[in-house]
């Protein structure tokens, strides 16, 4: 079915389309597996990973925030999550000398365990549709291969047919519309919907005794690996930074100086 173009916008109809559109949400088991997963990846001491474009990027910027402060409860840490579309810095110098297609992946490599969970927000879900730059967030995609590589569980959040976040996710949310006035805002706002439920959910089931957040494991990678006899060692870090210190202190003719 293609898009519904020859309309117009109308208030009334938006609101009474999320207002239809929440309430397929009410029981389902998509929406319990949704928070099954993010528990599950809080009991393992796993790192949720938030990502998105444009609107999606601010929403994916909130839920991370979400998950780390409102999740509290009294003494209980929250999630550890991290939003990659945050740090301007980087996601800019990454797009400027790297590629606005790797800017979610390449951050990722880094961090990304089997025990985390990578969440993504997109209206269409990374489909074959585009701009001038190409298909949509097909940066997005690249991100959800490497979370499969690794092993990592993968919620999606999308729109419209689902596009491949919808065939890469382990469990997605799929908004469905062909409305190419409404389409969108209804999308997103909707995501948001979701997310604050999800979020308030989480904090009620977290009030249970006993629940607490798993120890998270070392994060060593293939070609970046501690050797096997070295993975135990201890040192104090004022004796690495000391030791550190002699090694690099040394005057303009080469000879070594003291720390």
């Amino acid at each position: 079915m293609g898009l519904m173009k020859d309309e117009t916008f109308s208030p009334s109809k938006y609101f009474n389309l999320i207002a239809k559109c929440s309430l397929t949400f009410r029981d389902s088991s998509l929406y319990e597996k949704v928070v099954e997963t993010l528990l599950d990846c809080y009991k393992r001491g796993g790192t949720v990973f938030t990502m998105g474009c444009g609107g999606s990027a601010s929403t994916a910027t909130h839920f991370a925030a979400d998950l780390a402060k409102t999740t509290m409860i009294d003494n209980k840490l929250g999630f550890r999550s991290m939003a990659l579309v945050d740090n301007v810095p980087l996601v800019s110098a990454w797009t400027n000398d790297k590629g606005w297609g790797t800017v979610f992946e390449g951050q990722l490599r880094a961090w990304l365990t089997k025990n985390d969970v990578l969440v993504g927000f997109s209206v269409h879900g990374g489909n074959q549709r585009g701009d001038e730059a190409g298909p949509w967030s097909q940066n997005l995609v690249a991100a959800m291969k490497l979370a499969k590589e690794r092993g990592a569980k993968i919620i999606g959040f999308s729109g419209f047919d689902g596009g491949a976040m919808k065939e890469m996710s382990d469990v997605c949310f799929v908004i469905p519309t062909q409305s190419d006035v409404n389409g969108t805002p209804l999308v997103e706002a909707m995501h948001v919907v979701l997310h604050h439920s999800i979020i308030f959910d989480l904090k009620e089931r977290m009030k249970l005794p006993g629940l607490k957040p798993g120890v998270s494991s070392p994060r060593y990678f293939v070609g970046s690996e501690i050797p096997p006899k070295q993975k135990n060692l201890r040192i104090h870090p004022r004796a690495h930074a000391r030791g550190f210190l002699r090694r690099r202190m040394k005057d303009v003719n080469g000879r070594k100086t003291t720390a």
